[in-house]
């Protein structure tokens, strides 16, 4: 089931890349960005990552331990990733919900599903990271994986996850953060600038779609930051971990 939910109006300015646009323009923007991207993702995400990411989602799922029965909420969650990986784990009385704001990415990740043979379970909703439709205290997990960087404001959608939350539900972060050994950073920072929007040509067929991406992940809140943002929003026992010398970090957090 597909779902189409109005986004949040929102007010004041925002980060889209290296730009400042006004915060009403950032969703349109970064729905633009994924509509471009949405059918080349999954085979992008292998190339840029080395398939590395494949192991960090594996992460998050071991870190969250799915159990029989849960209900999931995948906010960005674009073409279903996180969710199958779930549901595989957590077995057939589990649920889960992946909202994202861009139909494409949704209508890729439904039809993927589909030809995986993964239908039970599993509703795609399109809304807003910043007002979910989804009831107060109903969801057991929550997970954004390389999408809290594209919201407006990080805050809200931060508030919005401990508000969807469950007492005793679990938040998940998995997002690019910031490379700690100084050696790896100038490299880093050549592969990223130099060879992704090139990649990104090449593949997807747009350069600026990639370009924004490494962009806002250089935009995006260092480990510590994000954690006390976590911690404003009302989430307790925060941690984070860093994954391939903090490339990306796995942010988690309870409502307790």
């Amino acid at each position: 089931m597909l779902q189409h939910m109005a986004g949040s109006e929102t007010s004041g300015e925002a980060d889209f890349g290296y730009r400042r646009v006004s915060a009403e323009e950032k969703p349109h923007l970064v729905r633009q960005v994924f509509d471009s991207v949405a059918d080349r993702y999954d085979l992008m995400n292998d190339l840029m990552s080395g398939g590395i990411h494949r192991l960090w989602k594996a992460e998050l799922i071991d870190r969250l331990g799915p159990r029989p029965g849960q209900l999931l909420l995948d906010v960005a969650g674009g073409t279903g990733d996180i969710a199958r990986r779930f549901l595989d784990r957590a077995g057939p009385t589990a649920r889960a919900v992946v909202c994202d704001i861009t139909l494409s990415m949704l209508r890729r990740g439904r039809d993927r599903a589909i030809d995986l043979g993964r239908v039970a379970g599993i509703d795609w909703v399109c809304g807003d990271a910043e007002r979910l439709p989804v009831g107060d205290a109903s969801i057991d997990a929550y997970t954004i994986a390389f999408g809290l960087r594209n919201v407006t404001h990080i805050a809200a959608a931060l508030a919005e996850a401990r508000r969807v939350l469950k007492p005793g539900g679990r938040f998940f972060c998995l997002e690019f953060s910031r490379v700690g050994p100084p050696l790896l950073r100038p490299l880093y920072d050549l592969y990223s600038f130099t060879v992704l929007p090139g990649l990104g040509e090449l593949v997807a067929g747009d350069r600026d779609a990639y370009r924004y991406l490494v962009e806002s992940i250089r935009r995006f809140p260092p480990q510590r930051e994000l954690a006390r943002m976590m911690e404003d929003a009302g989430l307790e026992q925060v941690r984070f971990r860093n994954l391939t010398g903090g490339i990306a970090a796995l942010h988690s957090g309870w409502r307790l």
